[in-house]
Order: structure tokens, then sequence, then C-alpha cells
């Protein structure tokens, strides 16, 4: 199936819906191609629109380690190992095919987690921030002057 422009900023639009409404991320360009960072330096996910002439509308974005195999095994029609980052385990999905708008949230949402620093992947997953015992601290730190 052939995606017209129209679908192909229909796609991007939803791309960076998603993309921002996660903490400090910024777009610009990347390679001619809109790109969301963590922080203006560390990209998680970025829009292919027929990159090399391959006819691709999708992303290519960050995934958790196993996810690439797994989702290529699992449906190979939608997903795939996308050049020059594939072989860090980035996901490439192919929006030309259905996808809903949950599984993009999903697949957007697990790429930031996987590039974001710690603190802010916290407040994404809604998890209270761990118990720090001041006197364990302190002891530590005595042990490492010793």
């Amino acid at each position: 199936m052939v995606f017209d422009q129209h679908s192909s900023d229909t796609q991007v639009a939803r791309v960076r819906t998603i993309a921002q409404t996660l903490p400090d991320v910024a777009e610009r360009l990347s390679h001619s191609a809109p790109s969301f960072f963590i922080g203006g330096k560390k990209t998680f996910v970025m829009f292919v629109d027929s990159h090399h002439n391959d006819d691709i509308v999708g992303i290519w974005c960050a995934a958790p380690v196993g996810e690439q195999q797994a989702r290529i095994e699992e449906d190979p029609e939608r997903f795939y190992r996308p050049p020059y980052v594939g072989h860090r385990g980035w996901l490439g999905v192919r929006l030309d095919r259905p996808v809903t708008d949950e599984e993009l949230t999903e697949i957007i949402v697990e790429a930031w987690r996987c590039i974001a620093p710690k603190a802010p992947t916290r407040r994404v997953r809604r998890e209270p921030p761990r118990a720090v015992d001041p006197d364990r601290r302190v002891r530590h730190r005595v042990l490492k002057r010793s």
C-alpha cells in the first residue's frame, strides 16, 4: 500500500503528539528527518518517510534488549531492523501498516524510557522515588575516607 504525502503528514503528527507529552523532549531535524531528543541531545525516536526510497513510512526507535527480535518474529510485516541503528537494538515500526494509537504510544514511551535519565523515567512510570537511608549514606562516606 502506497501512502501519499497527506498520510505521511498524519503519521508524523501522531508521533509528534505522543513524543511531545514526555518530559524534556525536543524535536528537530536530524538527517533530514523529524527526530525527537531527550534533553536536546539523545535521540529516542526518528520519523522516516521513504528513507533511501524504501517506501516505508514509520519510525526508528530505541527498544529494550530483546524487543527488536521479539517484535520482528511476532509481526515482520509491521516491525523490522532499521539500517544504521538496528545493530544497537533499535526497532523499525511501519506506520504504513495498521498501528493503533495505544500501541504507538506504548512503543514511543518505551523508547523514551530506554534513553531517558533515571529520575525522569520514574515520573513517567509514576513510581515513587526509593527512600534513602541517611545513616547508610554517612556510613558509606566514612568507609570511603578510611
